[in-house]
């Protein structure tokens, strides 16, 4: 039997598989609403045969979204829409999962395809926070620094947040602790220069997370898993690395967060990254060996036969492949086949299912 496809239980709920889709913005909503986009693009991968389908980094609050055009999940008014799309992707057989944010510093920057930088005000944009005024690079936002009761609304965002997603269907909530974005910024010495709580020891940096996990995971389903999206280091001298990570992780399971998405990078503008193929699934296994939590490995992941020795070999519980998919959303079809495994193909693509 395939490890790729063999299925995974978390809490009261069954993969069908061990893959995942990672979430990629699309920079094509309004006023955060989901729309055909959105609908044809997520559900294209439940058809396809992926086992869990993430929307992008769906911002808590409207300030926290990455761009204007970006997703939101802070009013009632954009739940019908999402509803929408999870019911799509539940009756093709994948189950929904929704990545909450907030950008922090990284917020109000403009869509890849109209370069690069902050969004003004007069173009739609808005004036951005973080824990400390340390800008990410020259041409983004200059932050301000977040007042206490600004963190508390923050929190209630992501708990808000969570609510609505439960309202509109998903089944598995993800906490966006990674590239650079709010949470992460809270956890890299790099962008938090704090002096309160919040900020200067390990237990400070953390303590928002740790707070935003205490929170929802309270309104989430108990049934239901809760995963945390982090980047294991930041690829720079002084940043956070990967033996915080483990560390963080501990905390992180013990607190109910049920699998690690284990990412890298994207807080510090000169980082210096060492990429080739699979080059993050090592931060995977080791949070899955020495934090004692389940992993997801993302990251030049494109084989059929790297995704199964990733998984048969120990190293994660699940993949989560992102531009691959975008090139061929049928990539677990076509990867079940190659492996020999039962591929769940729709009644009406069989007909063009390999012989």
């Amino acid at each position: 039997m395939s490890a790729l496809f063999s299925p995974l239980t978390l809490r009261e709920l069954t993969l069908r598989n061990r893959i995942g889709v990672s979430p990629m913005c699309q920079y094509s909503a309004e006023d955060g609403m989901a729309n055909d986009w959105h609908l044809v693009h997520l559900g294209g991968f439940a058809t396809g045969g992926a086992a869990l389908v993430f929307t992008e980094a769906t911002g808590v609050v409207p300030e926290g979204r990455i761009s204007p055009a970006c997703l939101g999940i802070w009013s009632d008014e954009q739940v019908p829409a999402l509803r929408r799309i999870t019911d799509f992707i539940h009756a093709h057989g994948a189950l929904a999962g929704i990545q909450l944010a907030h950008a922090g510093r990284k917020a109000s920057t403009k869509r890849p395809w109209d370069g690069s930088g902050a969004v003004s005000i007069a173009d739609g944009g808005w004036p951005v926070v973080g824990p400390s005024a340390i800008p990410f690079s020259p041409d983004y936002p200059q932050p301000t620094a977040m007042s206490r009761d600004e963190i508390g609304a923050v929190i209630e965002g992501f708990v808000a947040g969570a609510k609505r997603a439960l309202a509109a269907g998903f089944k598995v909530a993800e906490l966006h602790a990674a590239h650079g974005y709010l949470l992460h910024q809270f956890l890299s010495p790099l962008s938090n220069a704090r002096t309160d709580e919040y900020g200067g020891a390990f237990d400070n940096r953390i303590r928002l997370l740790c707070d935003v996990v205490r929170e929802v995971r309270a309104v989430w389903p108990d049934g239901w898993p809760l995963f945390v999206r982090i980047s294991a280091t930041d690829w720079a001298d002084g940043g956070w690395d990967i033996e915080q990570s483990v560390v963080l992780a501990t905390r992180l399971a013990a607190l109910g967060v049920d699998l690690i998405d284990t990412s890298s990078g994207g807080l510090a503008a000169h980082q210096q990254i060492t990429i080739g193929a699979g080059y993050q699934v090592p931060f995977a296994s080791r949070i899955r060996r020495d934090g004692g939590v389940a992993t997801a490995a993302v990251g030049l992941i494109t084989e059929a036969r790297q995704a199964e020795a990733i998984i048969a070999e120990g190293h994660a519980d699940m993949v989560l492949l992102a531009r691959e998919l975008l090139r061929n959303p049928r990539w677990p079809l076509l990867a079940a086949h190659e492996l020999g495994a039962p591929g769940d193909w729709p009644a009406q693509y069989v007909r063009a299912r390999p012989r």
